[in-house]
């Protein structure tokens, strides 16, 4: 299997500064193995843009090639980030989402995943949600206490329930066969709160090359009001 991706990310409209990070930092392609993530910070003033980064460096310190799993990866981006608050007391509060794909070379793909950043798979037209928004508002609608259409102007929709930097936390895991033909995309929020799923799903159905598909779907973002930060992987396989 071959990988083709490409990775971008925008301040948006409305913020002063980027919380959001992203590895790699420029397009590639490879036959695997390889780590690709993005995390979307918070905490205030440079907090966020603090926990982030400390969660992407250390979840990409060591080679694709090592036998570290990607679990074991946000685990240790966790206790880096946490440490960091204990040595620094003012970034107390900081966080982080994480979302980390390993593609193998045999056409594995292995996501490790906390926040509400996400992970979809675009496949013969049809995208895929691989992923779990650990939010208030997921967990309401698992529960059958709200609707879809009312976790969307939920006055607590963007409260997390689980986030990297404070304390010991679960990372959810999945592993998924990739045909030649998919298209995965990684993203934070700032997509995925500004643009709905059918017109992600169109752009990654529509839009030709990977570098081309990544910038279409931030500006959808941006031209739909850019209040948040947005940051996006794209991920095409080939034979």
């Amino acid at each position: 299997m071959k990988y083709l991706w490409a990775t971008g990310t925008h301040v948006g409209n409305v913020r002063t500064g980027n919380e959001d990070s992203v590895f790699p930092a420029s397009s590639g392609a490879s036959s695997g193995p390889e780590i690709l993530m993005v995390a979307d910070g918070m905490g205030g003033a440079v907090a966020g843009e603090v926990a982030s980064s400390i969660a992407v460096d250390t979840a990409s310190g060591k080679p694709a090639t090592d036998t570290i799993t990607p679990e074991t990866r946000v685990s240790d981006a966790n206790a880096a980030v946490t440490a960091a608050v204990i040595k620094d007391p003012s970034l107390a509060g900081m966080g982080t989402t994480l979302t980390l794909v390993k593609l193998n070379d045999d056409g594995r793909m292995d996501v490790a995943h906390v926040g509400d950043s996400r992970a979809y798979l675009h496949r013969d037209g049809q995208m895929s949600l691989l992923t779990t928004d650990h939010t208030l508002v997921h967990e309401l609608i698992e529960l059958g206490q709200i609707t879809l259409e009312e976790a969307e102007v939920h006055p607590h929709r963007h409260l997390i329930t689980r986030v990297l930097g404070l304390g010991a936390v679960g990372v959810d895991t999945d592993t998924i066969d990739l045909h030649a033909g998919d298209r995965v995309l990684l993203c934070s929020d700032g997509l995925t709160t500004m643009v709905s799923d059918s017109d992600i799903a169109n752009i990654l159905d529509s839009v030709d090359g990977v570098e081309a598909t990544v910038w279409a779907l931030i500006e959808k973002a941006n031209d739909a009001g850019g209040v948040d930060n947005t940051t996006v992987v794209v991920i095409d396989t080939r034979e």
